[in-house]
């Protein structure tokens, strides 16, 4: 298995990835397009963020996003772990453990003193896999106001 960050012409398999990964933990249907655009502007704009993805044989079989926030309280960026997935016949199978190994590395270089992650409240296999893996759960509660 290769862990590698995306490039662009990882767009299309990205975007079918988050919208599977939108279905199975939300029961959301995203919209192809827009996901599309969405997933096409973190790979040319690397201030937003960046992919890694897990490739075997050339395929792409899992992802992981990464993007930044500022934290004044530190002076220095906290990472964020979003859109995970990896593909049904591939899980179980340590693609996940690649992928956030490279990422907590690549974090380590770069002094982020640690990563963050939500998860939604009804999707308990994640959350199993997520402690399992060491994460701690923070005494926050996201909240979100549209504007």
């Amino acid at each position: 298995m290769k862990i590698r960050r995306a490039h662009d012409r990882d767009a299309e398999v990205i975007t079918a990835q988050n919208i599977a990964l939108a279905k199975e933990s939300e029961g959301i249907i995203l919209n192809n397009q827009t996901t599309l655009a969405g997933v096409t502007a973190l790979l040319v704009d690397t201030t937003k963020g960046f992919y890694l993805v897990a490739e075997e044989n050339n395929t792409v079989i899992g992802q992981l996003m990464i993007t930044f926030e500022w934290s004044d309280w530190r002076n220095r960026s906290l990472w964020w772990v979003q859109s995970v997935y990896v593909q049904e016949p591939w899980r179980k199978q340590g693609v996940f453990t690649e992928l956030l190994d490279h990422a907590k590395e690549m974090a380590h270089r770069e002094g982020v003193p640690f990563l963050r992650l939500y998860v939604h409240d009804h999707n308990t296999s994640a959350q199993e896999v997520y402690e399992k893996m060491g994460w701690h759960h923070d005494p926050y509660r996201m909240y979100h106001l549209p504007v």
